[in-house]
């Protein structure tokens, strides 16, 4: 049997954990790098959780913080997900992998290079394939969703939120002021138009967080964060029939992480470079 590839991506958000959550079902073992604060919403399906809490599962999947290489390689035998807090990827030099997964989804690239391993692939805009990295998988709902850009550029970021029956920008919710966050409510809860579903305090004085539209909170930035006015720090579902999604990897990330897994799949399988 061929020796399986050694994958890392950069990034453990939701979109990130997609593509995790595939490689790791068909039977690779990636290694997550991320930061040593990680800023995800939807932390119920995100691997990132695992830097705060130690440990986390996503859909029978579990991640674990490791806080060396050679531990994260120990977890990785036992088919657990490791998470490096490596925000620079400095790992990448010493682990010669075969494959890195750009998942940072910054909208720019972060450092990322086409020569850090034989396969490089970044998820959405910010990144040429074919000179930055090798392939870009587009991230934008539509009809080209997933789809593997082999030159050129995915689109670039339009800063509108997609649409859920009718509401984009409506349903983030984005700090109105500098200074940490305190959520009055939690993931998966219902809430109404209007309603206070945290606050962000600042030398004493609270500025409210308000609902803008009525629906499930699907994901909501962890107590005691740390944001700046504007920051993204809440998703509100119009659909409230729909509770179970906020717990299970949503139907964009599992697209996008299934063109990951075409590509290293070509790859492991001598296809592709």
């Amino acid at each position: 049997m061929k020796r399986k590839p050694l994958i890392i991506v950069r990034g453990g958000g939701d979109i990130a954990t997609g593509a995790i959550h595939r490689l790791w079902s068909a039977g690779f073992l990636p290694v997550v790098l991320e930061t040593g604060s990680p800023s995800a919403i939807r932390r119920q399906v995100s691997v990132c959780e695992a830097v705060y809490e130690g440990k986390t599962e996503v859909e029978n999947m579990t991640a674990q913080r490791a806080e060396n290489l050679p531990a994260a390689l120990l977890l990785a035998e036992k088919n657990i997900v490791p998470v490096v807090v490596d925000p620079k990827g400095e790992s990448i030099k010493e682990l010669c992998p075969d494959v890195v997964v750009d998942a940072v989804l910054a909208k720019k690239n972060m450092g990322t290079a086409i020569d850090m391993a034989p396969l490089t692939i970044a998820l959405g805009p910010g990144f040429r394939a074919g000179v930055d990295v090798r392939y870009v998988v587009e991230t934008k709902r539509g009809h080209n969703l997933g789809r593997i850009i082999i030159r050129g550029c995915a689109f670039p970021n339009t800063g509108i939120p997609g649409s859920i029956e009718g509401y984009t920008s409506e349903r983030v919710i984005y700090s109105p002021a500098e200074g940490v966050f305190m959520p009055t409510r939690q993931i998966g809860d219902v809430v109404g138009k209007g309603d206070v579903i945290a606050y962000v305090s600042e030398k004493g004085n609270k500025t409210e967080v308000r609902a803008g539209i009525s629906g499930i909170i699907r994901g909501m930035l962890r107590d005691g964060f740390e944001v700046t006015k504007g920051f993204k720090s809440a998703d509100i579902d119009p659909r409230i029939s729909e509770l179970e999604n906020c717990f299970t990897i949503s139907d964009k990330a599992s697209c996008i992480g299934g063109s990951v897994l075409e590509l290293v799949c070509a790859y492991a399988n001598g296809g592709i470079v």
